[in-house]
């Protein structure tokens, strides 16, 4: 054994001379050339391509080698049957900046086979020491990463470019996931911050989703359909050539869940968020430059529309006398809250607003050439009064799809039992669950009120039900007052109404019709002086 360890001692030794000797006469020159004649010489027997995509190309960081690490980390972590499968037992863990999840990684040098389109390829992770640098105005890592693709010389001109362009999209949808939401807001006066954008942004964190909305489950359906036709549309919306876009309005009364609407939407799409609040947007420009510094796959938000400036109906204005404001019915009027205007500095209702906003600059920005600055974005209103916005708003291709979000009713308020209550449809008696849909739908309570006497009563089941069936009674009964004390001052009306018509009417008087008033009086002399010359000729 001795001489065996002995003999491997004296070999080593040797080779290592060997390298020494070589590196010493051969120059650096020629020994880069054998390398590189090696190489070709071993690509021509050999029925692989492979490609080399590094971290940093130059002194930019390659998008590419960021895509394929979160590609395969999805690849690594999934346990379906037609997952990649690694060559080991080791991976990388990590959790990105911004990030809700952790992501899995191929390690270090190590390989990970893959298959797209019934074509097998494989990965490899290498991982090597750089070499010491001279001095660069950007320091490097001290280590060279980099992936290599191994692909069979056949299938290289079939699948290469749309297993890239696969890898690209896939990375995409899973830092959309990974990524926490965020929540922009314009900054006040159109101020720029430090890079120069007008929005400023918070993580979101709203918790709503389409299984706790407080909403009819059909309704909630068609709208995830909807949602869901939207996100996947491109190919349709570029065949039709129409902009890649879609408009919600919801309305309702407040507590109906509009806010909470939008936050299930914006986590079911995985969408960021841009509150636009127009009462700090001073001119169209500015609204302009707004909407071309939102992100394509967000959703822009524009709520209490009808509270923010002055869209009311044009029509109603016309039949009002009121001044109206010219202009095409798509919008071509000046509805401006600026000064000389319906609610400018002069109006003792503009609160001070200093804003110049035109009902065109607005239309323009959901629907006009300047909607079509990005790709995969959705505009929604919210409004408690419908009836007061401007019919031009609401058409089909602005607001595509209007929500009406409405009272609590009976498919709704077990969905807020089960979420304050944990309570599922057989946990009820059968007894509780008839009380609540008799009165639910009279009492014409909002999710919000509902929501409010289950929370404060959340310790207790059995006294929130009580509690709660006892208020939708108690509004159910005001509900029927006030509709009874309407039904009776509508009736006072029409009676005055029938009264005044009788009043008014004409009436038949020695087989002449005669007014009312002092008209009837007048026809009473007139047709007696008639009748006496009448008696006196014959």
């Amino acid at each position: 054994m001795k001489e065996l360890w002995t003999t491997m001692a004296s070999l080593m030794g040797v080779l290592a001379f060997c390298q020494t000797l070589l590196h010493t006469v051969i120059p650096p020159e020629l020994r880069f050339a054998v390398l590189k004649l090696f190489q070709r010489l071993f690509n021509c027997f050999s029925s692989y391509c492979y490609y080399e995509i590094t971290e940093i190309d130059g002194v930019n960081t390659n998008e590419l080698y960021n895509a394929v690490q979160l590609y395969l980390s999805s690849s690594a972590s999934s346990t379906t049957p037609s997952a990649a499968a690694t060559s080991s037992n080791r991976l990388s863990l990590t959790r990105g900046l911004n990030s809700s999840a952790i992501t899995f990684g191929l390690a270090n040098n190590d390989r990970l086979s893959d298959v797209f389109n019934g074509v097998s390829v494989v990965w490899e992770h290498i991982v090597t020491p750089r070499q010491s640098q001279t001095f660069s105005w950007r320091p490097l890592p001290e280590e060279k990463r980099g992936f290599t693709l191994r692909i069979n010389k056949k299938d290289k001109t079939h699948i290469l470019e749309a297993y890239l362009d696969f890898i690209t999209e896939k990375a995409n949808e899973i830092r959309r996931k990974n990524q926490d939401r965020l929540l922009y807001t314009n900054s006040r006066g159109g101020s720029l911050d430090s890079r120069g954008h007008p929005w400023e942004s918070v993580p979101f964190k709203h918790p709503s989703t389409f299984d706790t909305l407080a909403m009819d489950p059909a309704k909630k359906a068609e709208i995830m359909s909807d949602l869901r036709d939207f996100a996947d549309g491109q190919a349709f919306y570029k065949r039709t050539g129409r902009a890649w876009k879609r408009g919600y309005l919801l309305y309702g009364p407040p507590g109906t869940g509009k806010s909470s609407m939008i936050a299930a939407m914006a986590n079911f799409l995985g969408y960021d968020i841009y509150d636009l609040e127009l009462t700090e947007v001073n001119t169209n420009s500015e609204l302009r430059k707004l909407l071309m510094k939102t992100s394509s796959k967000s959703i822009i938000v524009i709520e209490d529309i009808d509270c923010s400036i002055n869209l009311t109906n044009r029509k109603k204005s016309n039949n009002s006398g009121g001044r109206t404001s010219g202009g095409s019915f798509d919008g071509g009027s000046d509805m401006r809250t600026g000064p000389g205007a319906p609610g400018g500095p002069g109006d003792p209702e503009n609160n001070g607003n200093n804003n110049s906003i035109t009902l065109s600059g607005l239309l323009n920005f959901t629907d006009g050439l300047w909607s079509c600055c990005g790709s995969e974005r959705i505009f929604v209103f919210t409004t408690n009064h419908i009836e007061k916005l401007d019919p031009a708003l609401l058409r089909s291709g602005r607001m595509d799809m209007h929500v009406f979000m409405s009272y609590c009713s009976f498919p709704s308020l077990k969905i807020l039992l089960k979420n304050y209550l944990g309570y599922d449809d057989g946990d009820i008696e059968t007894e509780i669950l008839e009380k609540l849909s008799e009165v639910i739908e009279e009492a014409e309570m909002t999710p919000a009120d509902i929501s409010e006497v289950l929370i404060k009563n959340r310790r207790d089941n059995d006294k929130a039900l009580r509690e709660l069936l006892e208020a939708l009674r108690i509004r159910a009964e005001k509900k029927r007052l006030v509709n009874r004390r309407r039904r009776m001052e509508a009736d006072v009306e029409e009676i005055a109404e029938e009264e005044k018509r009788a009043l008014d009417s004409p009436k038949e008087v020695g087989g002449v019709a005669t007014g009312g008033g002092d008209d009837v009086e007048v026809n009473y002399k007139k047709g007696g002086k008639e009748g006496e010359e009448d008696n006196g000729i014959n």
